[in-house]
């Protein structure tokens, strides 16, 4: 190849690249985007419970949901915990312990699994595993056993907790269903906390005007029996007497 071919090549290419650069220095003068002054979007995620707010996620009348509860959704919702968890009679303990009657049983107290020291001071303190610690604990073990092993996020939807425990519940368990008890019912305890209506309001004091009527005017005085004939008023002080009545005329 000759010096003069190599040059025309060499040219023909920076030529290209300078277009190149020209064309895209000049497209983003012409066409200047515009940045939105903060990045992103705002989703509105509308509250739970209406105009009263979000529904405090409390533990449910177990008398009364546990009956109704869906025994095989609760198996399906056991499937996340069986990386950790065995759950048959006897089953070995995993990166958890076994849990078949895990309802009734002392928490910390599964033979063969090393506890945390979070659990077992949570068990020096607790009996047994019922339904309500249960049901706090898998919505976050960390949030409610500061410390615990089990690292898992925890079912946030109310319905999948108690799904859970009701197969828990099938697996051995030993805690009784206890009766229903309507103080922990849906609403049950914002209604037992409403103030009554007002009783026995206090009656107008005697000489009041009542209710609606016009302002300065002073409700009647009650009649009295004495001063005057039934159904006279008496005589208003400053008023001039009655005329005594003209004796009859001598005949």
């Amino acid at each position: 190849m000759s010096d003069l071919t190599f040059n025309k090549i060499a040219g023909a290419v920076l030529a290209t690249g300078l277009a190149i650069v020209g064309l895209r220095e000049l497209s983003a003068g012409v066409f200047e985007p515009e940045h939105p002054a903060k990045a992103g979007y705002v989703v509105e995620v509308a509250e739970e419970g209406g105009e009263g707010g979000a529904v405090a996620d409390t533990p449910p009348d177990w008398g009364t949901v546990l009956p109704a509860a869906n025994i095989a959704a609760g198996e399906q919702v056991f499937a996340k915990c069986k990386s950790c968890h065995t759950d048959t009679n006897g089953g070995a303990n995993g990166t958890g312990p076994n849990l078949w009657g895990v309802e009734g049983r002392k928490p910390g107290s599964h033979g063969g699994f090393a506890y945390s020291p979070a659990m077992t001071d949570f068990g020096s303190k607790q009996a047994q595993w019922d339904y309500d610690h249960l049901y706090e604990f898998v919505k976050g073990p960390q949030k409610y056993i500061p410390g615990t092993k089990m690292t898992f996020v925890g079912l946030k939807k109310p319905e999948d907790r108690i799904n859970l425990i009701a197969y828990l519940h099938s697996m051995g368990g030993t805690l009784p269903i206890p009766a229903p008890d309507p103080s922990r019912a849906p609403g049950a305890q914002a209604a037992a906390g409403a103030a009554p209506a007002a009783e026995g309001a206090a009656a107008p004091a005697a000489g009041a005007a009542p209710a609606g009527a016009p302002t300065g005017v002073a409700a009647a005085p009650p009649a009295s029996t004495a001063g005057g004939p039934a159904g006279q008023a008496p005589a208003q002080p400053g008023a001039p007497a009655a005329a005594a009545p003209a004796a009859p005329a001598k005949k």
